[in-house]
């Protein structure tokens, strides 16, 4: 029973890094990637609030997109493992 639970854990941490390392290699293919901004603007600084809060609200867009990509590309490259697995020769 333990070594099951070893058995997934250990999976689900090379899945994990596999995840990481697929995600970082997306993310060194843009050419540009914004940061989120932080600093709420000032009114009177020219900036408004909602241009602030539409801006970071793209960017949190623009990652999610990358994240479903990376999980996309896995689960294919996975299911490319199993029936390879599958086939004999």
């Amino acid at each position: 029973m333990l070594t099951a639970t070893v058995e997934i854990d250990m999976k689900r941490t090379e899945r994990r890094q596999r995840l990481h390392e697929l995600l970082l290699a997306l993310i060194a293919r843009e050419e540009e990637l914004p940061l989120m901004d932080e600093e709420l603007p000032a009114l009177a600084g020219g900036s408004t609030p909602a241009r602030w809060l539409d801006q970071n609200r793209r960017t949190l867009h623009r990652y999610q997109a990358l994240v479903r990509t990376v999980v996309t590309l896995d689960a294919l490259l996975d299911a490319e493992d199993t029936s390879q697995n599958l086939n004999p020769g």
